[in-house]
C-alpha cells in the first residue's frame, strides 16, 4: 500500500515536471504571429532595396514556412515566457544604393531591448524615416536599451530620431558619415545613456552637449578629428565617466591635466595616436582606479612619473612609439602587482632604460614590449617572470647568446620577437616548448639552431632572414609539420632543398628563400605544398626548366622566380591556378612566346617577364578584371604593337625589344599610368590619339625612329591637368591575410591583440631617364610607399622629330623630367617652360634651336639638370638660383652664347629688357655700317672709272705710252694662245 502511494506521488511529480518542461519549451520555441508577420514585412522591405546579386544573402532563415519558428531565425532572440522579440539583428545588407530605414516597421516589437542595424555589406543604411510619427517614431519602443548602428552611412539627420529613444542605455554609432562639429542638442534627451560609442565619424568642435548625459560611464571618441585641448574641456564635467577613448585624433600640446586628472572614477583612458608633447603628467598617478592607460604613438618625452607607483589597479600600460630619450626608470612600476601588459619604445632611439640588475618587481607580466630601448642585454627582471605570453625585445643592441631561460621559465610563451639585434647564437632548449611565433631576423647568427623540430614542434611562424647562415638548408625544418610561414631570405644557404622539406611541410602558406645560393632544379615534381599562397625564390642559382613541382599548389597567388638561371618555356600548369595574382620570372633564360591563356587569368595584376629571351608577337589583349602591371622589356618581341593592348593595363613596359611599325591609335586608354616604348624600331609620327592618355604619368618614346612634329595636344596629358586624387597611381597593395590571431588584452573599447599575417610586398621599380642618368623610381615596398606615385616624366629623345617645340608643353605643371634631346627641333625655347615649377631635369641638347635662353627659366627652383648643348643659341646665359649651379658642359656647341659659366664675356649687368634693347641697337648699327660700306665702295669705283674715261679723251705723251703698252700686251697674248 505504501509503495503504491509512493509510486503515484512519484508519477504525479514526474507529470508536473514534464508539463513544466513542455511549457518552457513551448515558451522558448514559439513566437507571436503578429511579430512573425512584422519580421517578414521587414525582410520584404530590405529585399526591395537590395541588389539582385545579394538577395540570397538577405536574412535567408526568415521564411514563410509556418512550421518555422521566428524565435529560431538568425538575428532573433525571444523572451522565454512571452515569446516576444527582445533582440533583433538584420545582418549584412547589399543595397542597390544607400537607403533609409522605415522605422514604422519596428513598431510591432514592443518589448525589443536590443536593436542591431550594424552591417558590413554594400551601400548600407543612411537614415531613418516615418511618415506617420516622424521624429517620435522610436519613443514607442520603451524597452529599447541597446542600439547598434555602426558601419553605415548615418549622418546628422539621424539624431532627432535617436533623441526620442529615451530608454537607451547603450548607443553605438561607429564608422558612419557624420563629419563636422559635434552634434549640438542631438542627444540631449538621452539622459539614461551609459555607453556612447562615436568612433570614426570625423567629428570635431566643442562637446558641450555631453553635460546632459549625467549617467554616462563609457565614451569613445577615437578616430575623429578633434585637434585642440580646448575641444576637450567639456569632458571634465563628466565626473562619473569610467571609460574614455580619444585615440587616433589630432590633439596636440601637453596632455590637459585639468580635464583628465579630475576624472577620479576613470578606469580606462586611451590617448594613443595623438600629438601630445611634453612629459607625462604627474597627476595621472592620482587616478587610483585606473586599470588601462594607453599613451602610445604620441610625442611624449621625459621620464616615468614617480606618482605611477600609486596606480595599484593598473593592468595595462602602453608607452610605445614616443620621443623618450636619455635615462628612463622603471622603478615606479615595482609594486604594481596587477600589471599584466607593459609596452615601451621610443622614436628617438636614444632612450636608456634604467633598472638595477637586482630589480625584482612584484608583477607577473603576460606581455612585455621593449623596442628601440638601446638594451645591450636582456633585462634581468625578465628572469623572474613566469607567465609571459609575448616578449618583444626587437630593435635593440642585444648581443651574444639568446638565453634559453626565456622559454624554460615561461611555458605559456607563444610569441618571441628578437629581430634587429646583434645576437650571434640561439641555443635550443632541451625541453619541448609550445612557442608558435619566433622571429630572430636581422641578427648575426651564423649557425642555424640544431634540432629545432624537437624543441619547438609547434612553431607556426619562423623568420630567420637577414642573418649569416651558411651551408645546406636545415633538415630539421622538414619535421616541423605545423609551420605555415617560413622566411630564410638574405642568407648564404647553398645546395639543393632537401626532399623531407618539399614533401612533408604540407601546412606551408608562405615560403621565402630569396637572396641565397640555392641551386639545382626548381622544386622537384614530388613537392607537396597544397596550401601555399606566397612563394618567393628569387635571386638564387636554380637552373633548368620549371618543372611540375608546384602543380598541386592551386591556391598560389604570388610566385617569384626572378633572377635565377631558369630556361625553357612557361609551363602550362601555371595557367590553371585560379587565384594567381603576381607572377615574376624576370632575368632568366626563358624563351618562346607568351601563351594567350597567361593573360586570360582573371585575377592577374602583376606580370614581370623582363630580361628573358621571349620572342614573337605581343598578345592582342589582357583579360585582367582589376588592372595589370605588365613588364615585358629586354626581350626579343617583334611585330607591331596591338591597338587593343592597353585595355585594363596600368603599367606597360615594352622597352628594348624589336617592335616595329607605328605607334597605334590605342583603344581604351583610361587605365594606363605608365607607358614605356623606348629602344624599339617604331616609325612614323606621334599619333594625336596619344594625347588621350588622360591618366599617364610616365611616357617614354625615346630611342626609336619617330618623325614629324611634336603634337601640341600632348599638353592634355595628366601632368598637372587633373586633381591629385584623380591621378592617384593604383599601387598594388601589400597582402595582409591573417594566419594567426591572438588576443592579449581586452577592455571596454580597447582590444590589444597580435595579428600575424603572411604579408608580402611587391616593390614596383621603374627606371626612367632623369638628371642625365637612369634613376629607379619605386612604388610601395615593405618599408615605404615609395616615390613612384610622385614621378611624372616624358622622354622623346633620340628620334627624328622636327618643327618647333609647342609652347603648350609648358602647361604640364607637374612634370619632373622632360627630355627632347637628339632630335631636329627648330625655333626657340618656349618661355612657357617657366611654368614647369616641379621640373628637375630639362634636356634640349643636340637640336637646332635658336634665339636666347629665356631669362624666366631662372625661376625654376627645382631644376637640377639643364642641358642645351649642341644647338644654335645666342645671347646672355641667364643667372641666378639654379642657373648658378650649371657647368659649362650644359652650353657647349653654342658659340654665340656668352656669360658665365662660359669664358666668353658679354654685358651681364643689364636687365633682360636692357639686354634686349641693346641687342636691337647693335643690330641696327650693324645694318647701317654695312650700307655705308656698300655705298662708299660703289662711289669710289664709279669715280675712278669716270676719271679714266675722261683722261682718255685728251691727246698727251702718257696717253700714247699707255696705248703702246696695251698693244704690246695684246700681241704677246696672241702668241701665247694657240
Amino acid at each position: 500500500m505504501l509503495l503504491a502511494m509512493e509510486g503515484k506521488l512519484f508519477l504525479c511529480q514526474y507529470l508536473i515536471w514534464v508539463m513544466l518542461l513542455l511549457g518552457q519549451l513551448h515558451g522558448c520555441t514559439s513566437c507571436i504571429e503578429k511579430e512573425r508577420e512584422a519580421l517578414l514585412e521587414l525582410k520584404k522591405y530590405l529585399m526591395s532595396r537590395s541588389r539582385e546579386s545579394g538577395l540570397d544573402y538577405v536574412l535567408p532563415t526568415w521564411t514563410n514556412d509556418t512550421k518555422s519558428d521566428c524565435c529560431q531565425w538568425d538575428g532573433i532572440k525571444c523572451n522565454r515566457t512571452s515569446g516576444r522579440v527582445i533582440e533583433l539583428s538584420v545582418g549584412d545588407m547589399y543595397f542597390k544604393e544607400s537607403s533609409p530605414l522605415n522605422l514604422s516597421l519596428l513598431h510591432p516589437f514592443e518589448e525589443v531591448r536590443s536593436l542591431n542595424l550594424s552591417t558590413e555589406g554594400y551601400n548600407e543604411f543612411n537614415g531613418f524615416f516615418d511618415d506617420v510619427e516622424g521624429y517620435r517614431s522610436l519613443s514607442g519602443l520603451r524597452n529599447l536599451k541597446i542600439m547598434d548602428l555602426s558601419t553605415n552611412y548615418f549622418n546628422y539627420s539621424t539624431f532627432p530620431f535617436l533623441n526620442a529613444a529615451t530608454s537607451l542605455t547603450t548607443l553605438i554609432l561607429t564608422y558612419n558619415e557624420m563629419g563636422g562639429p559635434f552634434p549640438i542638442k542631438g542627444l540631449k534627451d538621452l539622459t539614461n545613456l551609459e555607453l556612447l560609442d562615436l568612433r570614426a565619424n570625423k567629428l570635431n568642435g566643442s562637446m558641450q552637449e555631453l553635460i546632459h548625459l549625467k549617467k554616462l560611464k563609457a565614451l569613445d571618441l577615437s578616430s575623429n578629428k578633434f585637434s585642440s585641448s580646448m575641444e576637450l574641456q567639456e569632458l571634465q564635467n563628466l565626473i562619473n565617466l569610467e571609460v574614455l577613448g580619444l585615440a587616433q585624433n589630432h590633439v596636440d600640446g601637453p596632455i590637459p591635466i585639468e580635464v583628465f586628472c579630475k576624472m577620479k572614477n576613470l578606469r580606462e583612458l586611451d590617448l594613443k595616436g595623438n600629438h601630445f608633447v611634453g612629459q607625462i603628467p604627474l597627476c595621472l598617478g592620482s587616478l587610483k582606479k585606473l586599470r588601462v592607460l594607453d599613451l602610445s604613438s604620441n610625442q611624449l618625452s621625459g621620464d616615468l612619473p614617480s606618482s605611477f607607483s600609486s596606480l595599484e589597479s593598473l593592468e595595462y600600460l602602453s608607452l610605445s612609439d614616443n620621443n623618450f630619450d636619455g635615462s628612463f626608470s622603471l622603478n615606479p612600476l615595482t609594486n604594481l602587482t596587477n600589471l599584466k601588459l607593459f609596452k615601451l619604445s621610443s622614436r628617438s632611439h636614444t632612450i636608456q632604460v634604467k633598472m638595477e640588475s637586482t630589480w625584482q618587481p612584484n608583477f607577473q607580466l603576460s606581455v612585455v614590449v621593449l623596442r628601440f630601448c638601446s638594451l645591450e642585454k636582456i633585462p634581468s627582471f625578465l628572469l623572474y617572470q613566469k607567465k609571459l605570453r609575448l616578449v618583444d625585445l626587437s630593435s635593440n643592441n642585444l648581443s651574444g647568446n639568446i638565453p634559453t631561460w626565456l622559454l624554460t621559465n615561461n611555458p605559456e610563451l607563444e610569441v618571441l620577437q628578437l629581430q634587429n639585434n646583434s645576437s650571434t647564437l640561439f641555443p635550443i632548449p632541451t625541453m619541448v616548448h609550445n612557442l608558435q611565433i619566433f622571429d630572430f631576423s636581422a641578427n648575426n647568427i651564423g649557425k642555424f639552431p640544431d634540432k629545432m623540430d624537437h624543441a619547438l614542434p609547434n612553431l607556426v611562424r619562423l623568420n630567420g632572414s637577414n642573418n649569416v647562415f651558411q651551408g645546406y638548408f636545415p633538415t630539421s625544418i622538414g619535421e616541423m609539420k605545423n609551420i605555415s610561414f617560413l622566411d630564410l631570405s638574405y642568407n648564404n644557404f647553398s645546395g639543393k632543398l632537401p626532399r623531407s622539406f618539399v614533401t612533408d611541410c604540407v601546412s606551408l602558406m608562405f615560403l621565402k628563400l630569396s637572396h641565397n645560393k640555392f641551386s639545382g632544379r626548381f622544386l622537384p615534381r614530388e613537392t607537396n605544398f597544397p596550401s601555399l599562397d606566397v612563394l618567393r625564390m628569387d635571386n638564387n642559382l636554380f637552373t633548368g626548366n620549371i618543372g611540375g613541382g608546384l602543380s598541386n599548389s592551386t591556391m598560389l597567388r604570388i610566385l617569384d622566380m626572378s633572377n635565377n638561371g631558369l630556361s625553357g618555356a612557361i609551363p602550362r600548369w601555371l595557367f590553371e591556378f585560379p587565384y594567381l595574382d603576381y607572377v615574376l620570372i624576370s632575368n632568366n633564360f626563358l624563351e618562346g612566346t607568351i601563351p594567350p591563356s597567361l593573360l586570360g587569368m582573371p585575377f592577374l595584376s602583376f606580370l614581370d617577364l623582363s630580361g628573358n629571351q621571349f620572342s614573337g608577337a605581343l598578345p592582342s589583349h589582357v583579360d585582367s578584371e582589376l588592372g595589370i602591371y605588365m613588364f615585358l622589356h629586354n626581350n626579343n618581341f617583334t611585330g607591331p604593337i596591338p591597338d587593343t593592348l592597353l585595355k585594363s593595363v596600368q603599367i606597360l613596359d615594352l622597352r628594348n625589344n624589336k617592335l616595329s611599325g607605328s605607334i597605334p591609335q590605342f583603344d581604351d586608354t583610361q587605365s594606363i599610368n605608365i607607358l614605356l616604348l623606348k629602344g624599339n624600331n617604331l616609325t612614323g609620327s606621334i599619333p594625336r590619339e596619344l594625347c588621350d592618355l588622360s591618366n599617364v604619368r610616365l611616357l617614354d618614346l625615346s630611342d626609336n625612329k619617330l618623325n614629324g612634329v611634336i603634337p601640341s595636344c600632348l599638353s592634355n596629358l595628366s601632368f598637372g591637368r587633373l586633381q591629385e586624387d584623380a591621378m592617384a597611381l593604383n599601387i598594388p597593395p601589400s597582402f595582409l591575410q591573417t594566419s594567426l590571431e591572438m588576443e592579449l588584452y581586452k577592455s571596454t573599447f580597447l582590444v590589444d591583440k597580435i595579428e600575424v599575417d603572411r604579408s608580402t610586398y611587391q616593390e614596383t621599380e621603374i627606371k626612367f631617364a632623369a638628371k642625365q642618368r637612369y634613376d629607379s623610381y619605386s612604388g610601395r615596398s615593405e618599408f615605404s610607399e615609395g616615390i613612384l606615385r610622385l614621378m611624372y616624366g616624358m622622354d622623346l629623345s633620340n628620334n627624328e622629330l622636327s618643327g618647333v617645340i609647342p609652347t603648350e608643353l609648358g602647361d604640364l605643371l607637374k612634370l619632373r623630367t622632360l627630355n627632347l634631346s637628339h632630335n631636329s627641333l627648330l625655333g626657340s625655347i618656349p618661355s612657357s617652360f617657366s611654368k614647369l615649377i616641379d621640373v628637375e631635369s630639362l634636356d634640349l641638347s643636340h637640336n637646332m634651336l635658336q634665339g636666347s635662353i629665356p631669362q624666366l627659366l631662372s625661376s625654376l627652383t627645382s631644376l637640377a639638370v639643364f642641358d642645351v648643348s649642341s644647338n644654335n643659341l645666342s645671347g646672355i646665359i641667364p643667372q641666378g638660383r639654379q642657373f648658378n649651379t650649371f657647368e659649362e658642359e650644359s652650353y657647349l656647341g653654342n658659340p654665340l652664347l656668352c656669360g658665365p659659366p662660359t669664358s666668353r664675356s658679354c654685358e651681364t649687368n643689364k636687365s633682360p629688357e636692357e639686354a634686349d634693347n641693346g641687342q636691337e641697337e647693335e643690330d641696327d648699327k650693324a645694318a647701317i655700317d654695312m650700307m655705308v660700306f656698300y655705298f662708299s665702295t660703289a662711289s669710289i669705283y664709279v669715280t675712278a672709272l669716270i676719271g679714266v674715261l675722261v683722261l682718255m679723251c685728251f691727246d698727251c705723251p702718257w696717253r700714247r705710252a699707255w696705248l703702246r703698252i696695251v698693244d704690246a700686251f695684246i700681241a704677246s697674248a696672241k702668241h701665247v694662245l694657240p
